[in-house]
């Protein structure tokens, strides 16, 4: 099994391409080791010694570090990663997390506009931030403000440039296409 890495715009993520489905459709984020109970994968990169977050996307995994150098982390990673998929163990126990709708808000006379929101981020925004090792995940609109909630996830949560997606990259093409839409600020869930 080879496994190749590539960097995030997120100095303290690293994106991990075990050549194999990690998830297949859809994403899991821990970012914190008891958010990871239902993830054997995702337990063992936490045993990892520096390691604060773990992301899986469909055929990637993302590992965030709040101490250590990757030079020293990497290789424990990689061997926990390969470990793991040959020994054929599941990368989560049970059903897949459903990402929550629930935390989402808008006013059901905003429901146009809010699915061309999604239609765009999903189309436009979700592909190149997956490339980055990362998600972004639509948790609102405000019509009478034409504020736009997100959430963003995996390496993009806590990136020094997130900023600067959000507000150069996502907020001007929802803008361009949508002009309800007049700013977007990011949350946590």
């Amino acid at each position: 099994m080879f496994i190749q890495t590539e960097s995030t715009p997120n100095p303290a993520s690293l994106k991990f391409l075990p050549g194999r489905d990690v998830l297949g459709a859809g994403t899991a984020d821990f970012p914190t080791r008891e958010a990871a109970v239902k993830s054997p994968l995702a337990l063992k990169l936490f045993d990892i010694e520096g390691v604060s977050g773990v992301f899986f996307g469909s055929d990637f995994i993302t590992v965030s570090k709040a101490s250590g150098e990757w030079p020293q982390l990497k290789p424990m990673i990689l061997g926990a990663i390969m470990e793991h998929f040959t020994h054929g163990l599941p990368v989560i126990e049970g059903e897949a997390p459903k990402p929550s709708l629930d935390a989402e808000t808008y006013d059901a006379a905003d429901e146009e506009i809010v699915v061309q929101i999604k239609e765009l981020l999903d189309t436009r925004v979700r592909p190149a931030v997956a490339q980055d090792g990362g998600d972004i995940i639509f948790r609102g609109f405000e019509g009478k403000s034409g504020t736009v909630f997100l959430n963003l996830r995996g390496s993009c949560a806590g990136c020094p440039s997130s900023t600067a997606t959000l507000k150069n990259g996502i907020e001007n093409m929802l803008r361009h296409y949508i002009p309800e839409v007049n700013t977007v600020e990011a949350v946590s869930v």
